[in-house]
């Protein structure tokens, strides 16, 4: 009785929170957290009607979760089946309405108040509610609950360092994972530690962001780039958090007097970083251009910062090599599908918590090599001056993600029950 004792006293006090979530849009909004035009949508109000027919909603957290939905979504929709994704981020809002199929929406999700989450049920009745990765609201899964709404966790994970979090309160655990009707995980770690919490049906179908397709790229664009760089050599770090943009740019100067010309670009993982960065590389010396000032490298440029949304596609196809950002400090690693599946080698730094299986297999098959900020200088330097071998890297880096997929197809074979009901009942 511990666990369902502890979620009523969670919405009673969740309920009686209702200014203070109030408050906390207002600070967001202020803090550019929030999109000011449709706040209401975080209280569960939506101007956008519902479709007619049945629905699924399917919610991710963030820009990484929303992405590695896209292939369901993508499946759902060609099922002639309305799909309603939300997300908690303006980041993914914009992602969303780039790359949504037709017949898709996007909303922003709900605050976990139990008044918002009736009006957001109300207004939408999905049909089927699937939740990402670790999205446990509890809030939003009771009510789904309560209303006979299937739930289903999909591309679910569960790392050792959760589970001992969790493990403290295993009976709360128990009782929001029993509302799952399903629980389809990444591995069977990750499977053996949700059913070890109380998760009632759970299988294994792997992970879907070995489906996703590449980041689109404007061709028009990358022309321009590969133009401007001329055959320079050229190499990458993306998606960096702070500290490694330091190191990358030590890098930039002791390799500059071995390969004359040299090009680094900079993509930092939060791009509203990238005044910062700039700053940082002209006080050491650099001539530096930004992108989201409207400048492109230019034959004088040492450091380039890619600081903008939606363009790693581009610039992934224009490096033979890419460092992984996340990975010299102890962030746990940023995502290397994306490049591996877009021609690039991968050198990355010893934290990887959070992508452990790829990076393994990277590594594993060649396409990628591990760094430390002792050996980094030395494996830069042997790669940029081994085009070949970087192409060899770059092809098995491909190969080995593409063994790994086919998590899409074993997740819509687990949600076909499901998929079907919805058809039969005419919803």
């Amino acid at each position: 009785m511990i666990g369902p004792l502890a979620l009523g006293i969670y919405r009673v006090l969740t309920g009686l929170g209702r200014p203070a979530f109030a408050a906390l849009l207002r600070r967001r909004a202020m803090a550019g957290k929030e999109d000011r035009t449709r706040l209401g949508e975080r209280r569960g109000e939506s101007t956008v009607p519902r479709p007619a027919g049945p629905l699924v909603w399917i919610h991710g957290a963030s820009v990484g979760e929303t992405i590695s939905l896209l292939p369901l979504v993508q499946r759902l929709a060609a099922d002639r089946i309305a799909v309603l994704v939300t997300s908690g981020t303006v980041t993914s809002a914009r992602l969303m309405a780039r790359r949504l199929p037709p017949g898709s929406l996007h909303q922003f999700v709900p605050l976990d108040c139990p008044a918002y989450v009736r009006r957001f049920l109300d207004h939408w009745r999905p049909d089927l509610a699937i939740f990402a990765e670790s999205e446990l609201w509890p809030n939003l899964i009771l009510s789904a609950d309560e209303r006979g709404i299937p739930l289903v966790l999909v591309n679910a994970r569960m790392s050792p360092r959760s589970f001992a979090r969790w493990s403290r309160f295993a009976p709360v655990a128990r009782a929001v994972l029993s509302h799952f009707d399903l629980c389809l995980a990444q591995t069977e770690a990750d499977a053996g530690r949700l059913a070890a919490l109380g998760a009632p049906r759970v299988a294994v179908t792997g992970n879907l962001k070995y489906d996703v397709p590449p980041p689109p790229a404007d061709p028009l664009k990358l022309a321009t780039l590969e133009g401007l760089v001329g055959g320079r050599p050229v190499w990458m770090a993306a998606s960096t958090h702070p500290g490694e943009e330091r190191i990358v740019m030590e890098m930039h100067a002791r390799l500059a007097p071995r390969y004359p010309n040299l090009l680094t670009i900079i993509a930092p993982r939060h791009p509203h970083r990238g005044a910062e960065i700039e700053e940082a590389a002209r006080a050491s010396g650099f001539h530096t251009g930004r992108r989201s000032v409207g400048l492109q490298p230019d034959r004088a440029t040492d450091i380039y910062i890619a600081d903008t949304m939606g363009e790693l596609g581009l610039f992934y196809r224009l490096v033979p090599l890419a460092f992984m950002g996340g990975t010299l400090v102890p962030h746990g690693g940023q995502n290397p599908i994306e490049p591996a599946k877009l021609g690039a080698a991968v050198l990355h730094g010893p934290h990887v918590h959070n992508f452990v299986e790829v990076f393994s297999a990277l590594d594993a098959a060649g396409g990628a090599v591990p760094v430390t900020t002792d050996d980094f200088f030395a494996v830069l330097d042997e790669l940029l001056g081994d085009p070949s071998g970087l192409r060899w890297m770059a092809r098995a880096a491909a190969g080995a993600v593409a063994e790994l997929g086919g998590a899409v197809d074993r997740t819509m074979d687990e949600l076909a029950p499901f998929v079907v009901s919805m058809h039969l009942e005419g919803r």
